[in-house]
């Protein structure tokens, strides 16, 4: 039936563990805000840290900045008393973005699950918090009404892992086309930028925050095959170090060129995609990601992309990039040479992650969880009746 518009939803979410320089599910978290702050068929309650009102309120939404600063007590804040809150609320759903959800919240609430890593690979992640975030799954897996997976890696392991009671959405990631562009904003503002930073073209280029899965000793390894070949590159690392950065320091004191490989640590906003577009190639080696969203931003700036085989990187990326098997050094270098040469298929490339690009917006990505958000309205029941549903499954 044409000419229906759908009544105004009320939701809730909590944007508690978004960091001050928000990264991965942090900048998830706070695209989708944004976008989502833009749409006139949702009104948003959100639950902030009591030290991260501004950032929120600037955005011109409803905001609660009750949480604990100290992550310990904001996920028992969680439990204790946000359910309370929501009880005394007007909203229709609740959205936990970054795996966890109040136990007992009188609405159904949605929880986003970005990647089953925690499960698969515990390794992978700082000890004091695998225990925290497998339980979470498995809570979101039997209580949510909804659960939004970033790609279809995601929802597929989930679904084989957890067998989850609720609906599972697939909802990407979107990329800002304003900001992530082949083109600069003036000429010569580039070059200026990149002079700031002390690096000069031409570069391979990581962006992403340095941990275990990141895979990012596997590129120095690379890079230091195909140094001697090039001997005008140099590889770009921009990210905060994360935990576990003892295996990049022992990979650049065994690499030959490590005196070409520049640490420019973390970098603004405004930086990223004039590193992006001015690299000679951009290296996503992860093992494993949920989405991937730094792959996706490359494409946007046109840079040649070489990320890995079996993850949500080829699955969104496609044929828009050079895929190599997850570790394997040997492969990432003659793809990181391929890329740095073009040639052969490079233009094709580039258009083509233009265009994966283009179907990437964070208006698209608003509307997939506003989706979930009615369905779960409409059709879960309150988070409080997830001992019931065990019951009737046998859990």
């Amino acid at each position: 039936m044409t000419g229906v518009t759908e009544p105004v939803l009320r939701v809730s979410l909590d944007v508690g563990a978004v960091p001050p320089h928000p990264v991965g599910a942090g900048r998830y978290t706070l695209d989708l805000a944004r976008a989502l702050a833009a749409r006139a068929d949702v009104s948003m309650l959100l639950w902030a840290r009591r030290d991260d009102r501004s950032r929120w309120a600037a955005m011109g939404l409803a905001v609660h900045a009750r949480e604990p600063v100290q992550r310990p007590l904001r996920l028992a804040w969680e439990q204790v008393r946000l359910p309370r809150l929501l009880r005394g609320s007007d909203v229709a759903v609740h959205h936990g973005p970054h795996y966890t959800m109040p136990e007992r919240a009188a609405v159904p609430v949605v929880v986003t699950v970005h990647d089953l890593t925690f499960l698969e690979h515990p390794e992978w992640h700082e000890r004091v918090k695998v225990p925290v975030f497998r339980r979470a799954i498995a809570v979101a897996a039997r209580r949510a009404a909804a659960l939004v997976c970033v790609s279809a890696t995601t929802a597929d392991r989930l679904r084989e892992r957890c067998d989850p009671v609720g609906r599972v959405f697939v909802v990407p990631h979107g990329v800002d086309r304003q900001r992530f562009t082949p083109d600069e904003p003036r000429a010569g503002a580039d070059r200026d930028a990149l002079g700031r930073l002390g690096v000069h073209p031409p570069y391979v280029l990581f962006v992403g925050t340095i941990e275990p899965r990141k895979a990012v000793p596997v590129l120095v390894a690379a890079f230091d095959r195909i140094a001697t070949r090039h001997p005008e590159l140099r590889l770009v690392l921009a990210g905060r170090p994360g935990w576990g950065a003892d295996a990049l320091a022992q990979a650049l004191g065994s690499a030959r060129h490590r005196d070409r490989v520049v640490r420019l640590g973390y970098v603004g906003d405004e930086t990223v995609p004039v590193l992006l577009r001015n690299a000679a190639a951009v290296a996503y080696p992860a093992l494993e990601e949920g989405f991937g969203l730094p792959a996706l931003e490359a494409l946007a700036c046109g840079a040649p992309l070489v990320t890995t085989t079996g993850t949500a990187m080829a699955e969104m990326a496609g044929e828009a990039a050079l895929l190599v098997p997850p570790g394997d050094a040997a492969a990432l270098a003659e793809a990181l040479a391929t890329a740095v040469d073009g040639g052969h298929g490079a233009d094709r490339r580039r258009r083509l992650g233009l265009e994966v690009a283009a179907a990437h917006s964070w208006d698209a990505s608003a509307a997939g969880h506003l989706a979930a958000y009615r369905w779960a309205a409409a059709y879960g029941r309150p988070a409080a009746a997830g001992t019931d549903r065990e019951r009737r499954r046998g859990r």
